[in-house]
């Protein structure tokens, strides 16, 4: 099973892009982020028409997560758990059926910027609650798959220049931290699991040429469950499709699994 995950930085403006991908790439599951529609809005038929189940979880204008899938979803769940006072869209999980059943959540994890604002405590929150979930979905021992735009820089090896993003909140010491501590619950970066070279990153800045110059970031992440991590395959960063026409901010990245 191949499962990836994409900020589409606006579906309405990137739908040709997304399904030419689709169509090339050929994922079992794609999780998308910052959709920027909302639900009735969603391109639904579009990707029904090249067999894709179709979930969605949208907001006016901002944030915004979907799950395709070409196998039956069920258990379908907006939202994350632990603050019902948060209405924003970043949240979507769903068990995708098959032979072996595999839960997927598309996230799409606050950004904290600027730091000295409310933002950052947010974010904190945000990372604090998906570790409490993370942990309860752990304890039913599945191949579980939490894939998204995380917002994290996880080490210096993951950007192109560490002293450029240190006062970054996706960069902090305490983003940091908090992204190990999900890692500490059980969960394996797939993407680490397969690629352990510096220089490879899945978002790259529409300014100052950052694209040209390969000044990029490593910010979309899949974490898998032991048991997932148990099945996986290969993993990777579909980098060329950033010089696309019109294109996202972020590039697909995807893991596959014997399941």
């Amino acid at each position: 099973m191949k499962i990836a995950t994409w900020n589409v930085n606006s579906i309405k403006v990137r739908l040709e892009g997304v399904l030419g991908w689709l169509r090339q790439a050929e994922p079992d599951v794609l999780c998308l982020q910052e959709i920027k529609v909302v639900d009735e809005a969603f391109p639904r038929q579009a990707f029904e028409d090249l067999g894709y189940n179709v979930a969605v979880h949208g907001q006016k204008t901002y944030n915004g997560v979907a799950l395709l899938s070409k196998l039956p979803m069920q258990d379908v769940t907006p939202r994350l758990p632990g603050n019902p006072e948060d209405v924003q869209s970043r949240y979507l999980e769903a068990v995708i059926g098959g032979p072996q059943p595999v839960r997927v959540a598309s996230i799409y994890l606050p950004n904290g910027n600027p730091p000295d604002t409310d933002k950052y405590p947010y974010k904190l929150g945000w990372m604090a609650r998906l570790k409490d979930r993370a942990n309860e979905l752990l304890k039913l021992e599945e191949l579980l798959v939490l894939a998204g735009d995380y917002n994290v820089i996880p080490s210096a090896r993951d950007v192109y220049n560490a002293d450029a993003w240190r006062g970054d909140a996706l960069f902090l010491p305490e983003t940091r931290l908090a992204y190990q501590a999900l890692l500490a619950e059980g969960l394996t970066d797939a993407f680490r699991a397969c690629n352990t070279d510096a220089g490879q990153y899945s978002f790259w800045d529409y300014q100052a040429g950052a694209w040209q110059k390969n000044n990029g970031i490593r910010i979309d992440h899949l974490l898998l469950s032991p048991q997932a991590a148990d099945c996986l395959r290969g993993a990777g960063i579909d980098k060329a499709v950033r010089a696309w026409e019109q294109p996202s901010d972020h590039v697909p990245v995807w893991c596959e699994l014997a399941a």
